[in-house]
């Protein structure tokens, strides 16, 4: 299947070739014909899958059309995409532009952490499309900046996303000023109850399009697991990273001021490295997500929440520092890399407090992760008997 088939117009075909798109993912083959119909949909789709494709090219293509037979004077606001990360926000932003570059649709990204007087003009001098977090929304909301009356087509993406970061109730408070009547597209990577239940609350009849269920790890993804003193991980890390194929490495730790620590030490070791997870400014985790991608920096260091939205198609190596404790979690991560048909290498530490995760982890993919032995930090009473 091309795009042509999916009935796409010609100006977003053409800017879908200029992208190099050529073959739609299986999620985007699901949802865009079914939000061509105008129909709900509830889609269970990790990132990587196409989902902002499958959700932006046919929006913008059911706006291009609307626009063209009533031709408002001014950009009305009829589209309302919200996700929980400034990153995954601007992601989305980028999108828009790339495959709306053709359509007359004014679009703006809005987010807290940095001043709101650019958001604000943005938004006077007209819009038809807001991609908002939820924080800085409301704001706007209270403050009478911005109305959601006239919203058609409201997009709530990562939902689950949203649940973890406690953002559930702002996002209630938005569906509640928005019209009974308009077009929902709901996803998320997981479908936890509340989430189902917000699901069933908002959509109407939705289509279900579900890809790469929650325990599949990507087949190109080269997995393993090294035993290992929580006191040596460090030390292992500075001994992998010697090997010059590791050309960018994606590093995970489960809290914050762990991210820092880690990032503070590679530093002092002579590796390029930077950190970025929630206490970040806006512009010093733009600032280090820039420099991975241009491959100034060679260690990028982050914190779940901070790395959902990150989107490089050439990241060669992701490093679970600190096994997470929810094994989901793990699948997420190791898709950062992989990506595009690429291959990719996903390594893991596993201290003795981390066996039990570990175990979690591999009940939910149904494999087992094969482990490095006789390394120089080795714990070989860890290892299965």
């Amino acid at each position: 299947m091309n795009f042509k088939e999916l009935q796409l117009i010609e100006p977003v075909l053409q800017a879908l070739s200029n992208e190099g798109y050529t073959t739609p993912t299986p999620i985007q083959q699901q949802a865009i014909p079914a939000i061509l119909q105008k129909r709900d949909v509830l889609g269970c789709a990790q990132t990587g899958t196409g989902k902002t494709a499958a959700f932006t090219v046919p929006l913008l293509q059911l706006m291009f059309e609307e626009k063209q037979q009533h031709r408002p004077v001014h950009p009305q606001l009829h589209t309302l995409i919200l996700t929980p990360t400034r990153e995954l926000a601007l992601q989305i932003g980028d999108s828009i532009k790339a495959y709306g570059r053709y359509l007359p649709l004014k679009h703006h990204v809005v987010f807290g952490g940095v001043p709101q007087r650019e958001q604000v003009q943005a938004i006077k001098k007209g819009l038809d499309i807001i991609v908002a977090t939820p924080g800085r929304l409301l704001d706007l909301l209270q403050q009478r900046v911005v109305s959601l009356s006239s919203i058609k087509y409201f997009v709530l993406d990562e939902a689950d996303r949203m649940l973890d970061m406690g953002f559930v109730q702002d996002v209630k408070r938005i569906i509640a000023v928005l019209p009974e009547k308009k077009q929902t597209l709901f996803f998320s990577a997981t479908m936890p109850p509340e989430i189902q239940h917000l699901a069933s609350i908002l959509l109407h009849q939705p289509v279900k399009v579900e890809v790469t269920p929650v325990a599949s790890t990507a087949e190109k993804i080269e997995q393993s697991v090294y035993y290992v003193d929580k006191q040596n991980k460090l030390s292992l890390l500075l001994e992998l990273l010697k090997d010059e194929k590791m050309e960018t490495l994606l590093v995970f730790t489960q809290m914050k001021h762990a991210a820092d620590k880690l990032c503070r030490n590679l530093q002092r070791a002579g590796i390029k490295a930077e950190a970025i997870h929630g206490n970040k400014s806006q512009n010093a985790r733009q600032g280090a997500l820039k420099n991975f991608k241009n491959r100034k920096t060679r260690v990028l260091v982050a914190t779940d929440i901070a790395a959902r939205g990150i989107d490089i198609d050439e990241l060669s190596h992701v490093l679970n520092y600190d096994l997470p404790n929810v094994p989901e979690t793990y699948v997420h991560r190791i898709g950062r890399t992989g990506r595009a048909g690429a291959e990719g290498i996903a390594i893991s530490f596993c201290d003795w407090s981390e066996k039990a995760f570990l175990a979690d982890i591999q009940k939910l993919t149904k494999q087992q992760i094969p482990v490095i032995k006789g390394h120089a930090f080795d714990v070989p009473a860890m290892h299965p008997v």
